[in-house]
C-alpha cells in the first residue's frame, strides 16, 4: 500500500485531524496489502455510510468520527418563543435590545428546550450575560463563559458595625496583604489546599498541563468585577441561617476560577466550533455533545474548575480571617457561570446553563450583588419552573466598560465612594457605580424569583486596579 496524503484525504473529505490520524494508523496497520484505490473507496463508503461501519472492529473508529453530524438550525421568531412559554423574560424594560436579540439566536439552536433571561441581563459574548439556557445531551462553552464557576461567597462574622470603627486600619491592611488581584495577581507564598493533589489533574493533557498554573494561582482574584470586601449584613427576621436577626460584619467576594477555567473554556470553544459548524451569527453557540469524548472532557474539566474557584475562596476568607483574628457564623456561596444536569417540569433531563445567573432551586440560598457602593442581597430561590430555577447573578452593567471609562472621572467615582461612605482599595472608573443598573428595580423585577433574607451594604472594597 503507498501511503495517503493529507490532500488526497482532504479531497474525499476527511478534514478532521483525528480522522486523518486514524486512517494512517489503521491502514497501515489492517489494510497494508490493499491498493491505494480500494482503501479510498472503501474511506469514501465508511464517510457516506457511518452508520454501516461503526460495529466494524477495525475501521469503526474512523465511522465515529463522521457520527457527529450537527442538525441544521431551524431559527423561530422571537414572539413565537415567548407566547409558546419556551422563553421568559424578566424586567424587560431594563433589557438591552442586544441582549434580547442574543438570546432570540441562542434559542433557535436545535438542541435549546426551554430558556430565560434574568432582569440583570445584557449583551455579552454568544448568550447574553444573565441567560439561562437549557440544552438536551449537549454543553456549550460560551454559555457557560470564559471564567467557569464564577462564585460569590459570604462568611457572616460575630461582630457588629462598630468593629468597623475600631480595627478599619487593619481591615485594609488584611485586604492589601491578603489578596491578590489579575493578571499578575500571584501570592508570594502559595497555599495550600486540597482541590491542589486531585487526581483530576491527571484526567486530560489539558489540565496536567495547567496544574501548575492552578497552584501559582491559587487563593487569588480575577480583574474586572471582582472583588473581595469587609461590609455589613442585616439579617431579616425568620432567616434561614438561624442567626439572630441583627446587623453583623460580613466579608462577600466575588471571583472565578482563574487561568485555570479561561484555558478550560478556550480550549473548548475552539473544539466545539470546529467539529460544529453553524451560521456565523450564532457560531460563538457551538455545542458539545455530552456522548463524545471532547464533551466528557469539557464536563470534567469544567465542574473542577468550579471546585478550584470554591478553592480560591477558601483560601481569600481563611486568609483574611486569620489574619484579623475573627471567626464565621455561617458561609454562603454560589456559582453564576456553570452548567447543571437538571429535570424540566415534564421530567426531561436537560443541560443548564447560567452565563451570569443564580441558581435559585426552592430553598436555594445565594448572594446577589450590586455594586462597590450599593447594596448586595442574601436570597433564597423559590423554585420557578418558567426561570429555570434561576435568579439574576447582580445588578447587571448599564455601560460598557469602555463607556464607563469615557464618562467617569476619577474625581467623580472618588465623591461616589465618600458620599457612600465606601474606602476603595485599588479598582477603576470602569467599576464605578454609575455603569451598574439599579441593583433595586433589579430586585423588584425578580421579586417572584427570589426571597430575601439579608441585606449587605459594602464597606471597604478591594479590587484590581486596572
Amino acid at each position: 500500500m503507498s501511503i495517503l496524503r493529507t490532500k488526497e484525504l482532504s479531497k474525499i473529505g476527511y478534514t478532521n485531524d483525528k480522522a486523518r490520524s486514524l486512517v494512517i494508523n489503521i491502514m497501515s496497520r489492517f489494510f497494508k496489502h490493499h491498493t491505494k484505490n480500494q482503501i479510498i473507496e472503501l474511506l469514501i463508503n465508511i464517510k457516506n455510510n457511518p452508520e454501516a461501519y461503526v460495529a466494524d472492529e477495525q475501521v469503526g473508529k474512523i465511522a465515529e468520527t463522521f457520527m457527529d453530524k450537527v442538525k441544521e438550525c431551524s431559527f423561530k421568531t422571537f414572539d413565537l418563543l415567548q407566547e409558546s412559554g419556551q422563553l421568559k423574560i424578566y424586567g424587560s424594560k431594563e433589557i438591552d435590545h442586544g441582549a434580547k436579540k442574543q438570546m432570540e439566536l441562542a434559542m433557535s439552536l436545535p438542541i435549546v428546550a426551554q430558556g430565560a433571561l434574568m432582569p440583570d441581563a445584557h449583551t455579552g459574548y454568544g448568550l447574553p450575560i444573565g441567560g439561562v439556557l437549557a440544552t438536551e445531551n449537549a454543553v456549550i462553552p460560551y454559555a457557560v463563559g470564559v471564567d467557569i464557576g464564577c462564585r460569590m461567597a459570604l462568611s457572616i462574622i460575630d461582630e457588629s458595625g462598630s468593629y468597623f470603627k475600631r480595627y478599619s486600619h487593619q481591615m485594609k491592611m488584611a485586604l492589601k496583604e491578603q489578596t491578590h488581584f489579575g493578571m499578575e495577581g500571584v501570592p508570594a507564598n502559595p497555599a495550600s489546599h486540597e482541590v491542589l493533589d486531585s487526581p483530576i489533574f491527571q484526567e486530560t493533557e489539558l489540565l496536567k498541563r495547567l496544574q501548575g498554573k492552578a497552584w501559582r494561582q491559587l487563593g487569588s482574584s480575577g480583574g474586572g468585577n471582582h472583588f473581595v470586601e469587609f461590609g455589613e449584613i442585616e439579617l431579616y427576621e425568620g432567616n434561614t441561617l438561624g442567626l439572630s436577626p441583627k446587623k453583623y460584619i460580613a466579608l462577600l467576594s466575588h471571583s472565578g476560577s482563574r487561568g485555570l477555567g479561561a484555558n478550560v473554556a478556550q480550549h473548548y470553544t475552539k473544539i466545539a466550533m470546529n467539529t460544529c459548524k453553524l451560521p456565523r451569527e450564532v457560531e460563538r453557540l457551538a455545542w458539545l455533545d455530552l456522548n463524545t469524548e471532547a464533551g466528557q472532557e469539557y464536563w470534567i474539566s469544567m465542574n473542577f474548575a468550579g471546585d478550584y474557584a470554591k478553592a480560591c475562596h477558601d483560601v481569600i476568607h481563611q486568609n483574611l480571617l486569620k489574619s484579623l483574628g475573627l471567626q464565621a457564623l455561617a458561609k454562603v456561596e454560589n456559582h453564576h457561570n456553570f452548567a447543571w444536569k437538571e429535570q424540566l417540569a415534564d421530567g426531561r433531563e436537560v443541560v443548564v446553563h447560567r452565563k451570569g445567573a443564580t441558581p435559585a432551586h426552592q430553598g436555594e440560598l445565594g448572594i446577589i450583588p450590586g455594586s462597590m457602593t450599593t447594596a448586595a442581597y442574601l436570597v433564597m430561590g423559590k423554585g420557578v419552573e418558567n426561570a429555570l430555577h434561576s435568579a439574576s447573578h447582580g445588578a447587571g452593567r448599564a455601560m460598557s466598560r469602555q463607556k464607563a471609562k469615557a464618562n467617569t472621572t476619577a474625581s467623580a467615582l472618588k465623591k461616589v465612594l465618600s458620599n457612600a461612605g465606601v474606602s476603595l482599595i485599588g479598582g477603576s472608573v470602569e467599576e464605578n457605580p454609575m455603569a451598574y443598573k439599579d441593583i433595586e428595580k433589579v430586585m423588584q423585577a425578580q421579586k417572584d424569583l427570589v426571597t430575601v433574607h439579608g441585606k449587605f451594604m459594602p464597606k471597604i472594597v478591594r479590587m484590581n486596579k486596572d
